[in-house]
């Protein structure tokens, strides 16, 4: 039984990634539009070109994680040796130099990729040590539970923060503002990292033999479980970061309320906080699998009623977001802890335990579905005419509400329905997981310490 303290640790390395990764979901675009002054075609095109070269390191940061061995483990050490540069390419990402013309989409293509590589390189060997942190499969759903509150919470800092602390810092000035804003946000990271590092430990030992990075892939791939998970991801994060990018231009240009763009953003924040805690005493009620269905839809309800809320209908605009981040992010839990069943799923069905390889494969469908996802908010916002900071058209507003509201709808509906053919029900997994001879072997012990 791991302690509230180990979750805790483990969580606040979400935080950490958070601060990072919802900054680039809420922010990176409109930073790159309204302040860096590039054309939301050419960061389409960014976003989707960085993305894809990004998420194909993921397999190989996979296998890589999964060959370490060292004195703090296999993942955790990573933590430990890539904090510090990832807080220092974030603080470059956001770095506006005085280029010009195309030096300014080279600049901004090339902090961008290593942004993301570096994002990679840490985010899944810590991804990849919640499945080693305990064998338990309800462990597994508190740890991820714990996790994604934590995550959240670095949402909330984000959501709350970032503009304020832009005008404070800034002083007018935007490219200042977000600047001095990354350092202090980097700094964080940094220092959640180190105490995720410290405070927690690995229980399920590094097979003894490496998996060869051809093999591993191979058994991957049989994984039928952990594909179907892969493209439910896809979807899911195009949908969200669709979504979730245009939320600042929706409430900016359809809302006209710019002054409460902080507000919505924080408010969607608490409300997957909310919905993340929730996951696990839901997970002990239900299936986990039709919980995780009914909640996509219902998402995709949510998503879709907000397209018929009028632009002075403020309160209604705020539950309609608020409603669907609850309800959409309730279901992040269960499917990371859905992540680690295919891992036991997989090594029951080839005899190979691939845990780094399974979680960047995962993570390689959801970067894929990151990187759609920002590019066709940049790519519709050009279609439908957007000029920064100016009055928009009426055809330009109802391209933003239509992008806003439909198009991500359909991404929660398309994953409740992949999720259908899903079937590592509870007591499949229960029957595989005590087949395991490493979990033979965790039992074994803890009988012979109840015994003594």
């Amino acid at each position: 039984m791991l302690t509230k303290k180990e979750k805790i640790a483990y969580g606040l390395g979400d935080t950490a990634s958070n601060i990072i990764f919802q900054t680039v979901m809420m922010f990176l675009l409109l930073f790159y539009t309204d302040v860096v002054g590039l054309s939301p075609a050419v960061v389409g095109v960014l976003f989707l070109v960085v993305r894809v070269v990004d998420a194909i390191t993921d397999p190989l940061m996979g296998a890589l994680a999964d060959k370490t061995h060292s004195k703090w483990g296999q993942f955790r050490p990573y933590l430990l040796w890539l904090a510090l540069p990832f807080a220092l390419i974030s603080i470059l990402a956001f770095s506006t130099p005085d280029f010009t013309g195309n030096s300014k989409i080279i600049y901004a293509f090339v902090t961008y990729t290593l942004l993301m590589l570096a994002y990679t390189a840490i985010n899944i060997p810590y991804c990849a040590l919640g499945g080693v942190l305990t064998a338990n499969k309800s462990e597994r759903v508190s740890v991820q539970a714990y996790r994604f509150v934590f995550g959240m919470l670095g949402g909330v800092i984000v959501a709350a923060c970032t503009m304020p602390m832009v005008a404070y810092f800034g002083q007018g000035d935007n490219a200042k503002g977000y600047q001095i804003t990354m350092v202090v946000m980097s700094t964080l990271g940094l220092v959640l990292f180190l105490l995720c590092f410290l405070g927690t430990k690995e229980r399920i030992a590094a097979p003894d033999t490496p998996i060869k990075f051809k093999a591993g892939i191979a058994a991957l791939w049989q994984n039928d479980q952990w594909r179907i998970l892969c493209i439910a991801a896809l979807f899911l994060l195009t949908g969200q970061v669709l979504k979730f990018s245009l939320a600042v231009y929706y409430v900016k240009y359809f809302l006209g309320r710019e002054d409460l763009i902080t507000a919505f953003m924080t408010a969607g924040v608490l409300a997957s906080m909310l919905g993340c805690a929730l996951a696990q005493p839901l997970a002990k009620r239900v299936c986990k699998i039709k919980a995780y269905i009914w909640l996509q839809s219902i998402a995709a309800v949510m998503c879709a009623f907000a397209y018929f809320v009028q632009s002075h209908q403020i309160a209604l605009a705020f539950l309609a977001f608020i409603l669907w981040k609850f309800f959409l992010d309730m279901a992040t839990p269960l499917l990371w802890a859905k992540m680690a069943d295919t891992i036991d799923y997989g090594e029951f069905k080839t005899g190979q335990r691939v845990t780094g390889l399974v979680y960047s494969g995962v993570i390689f469908f959801i970067k894929l579905g990151v990187a759609i996802g920002g590019a066709c908010a940049g790519w519709l916002l050009a279609w439908y005419d957007y000029q920064p900071d100016s009055s928009q058209t009426t055809a330009t507003l109802d391209g933003i509400v239509l992008s806003f509201t439909l198009y991500p709808a359909l991404g929660s509906v398309l994953v409740a329905l992949i999720m259908t053919r899903y079937t590592l029900t509870e007591q499949k997994v229960s029957e595989l997981h005590d087949q395991l001879p490493q979990n033979s072997d965790l039992r074994a012990q803890h009988d012979k310490l109840a015994t003594s």
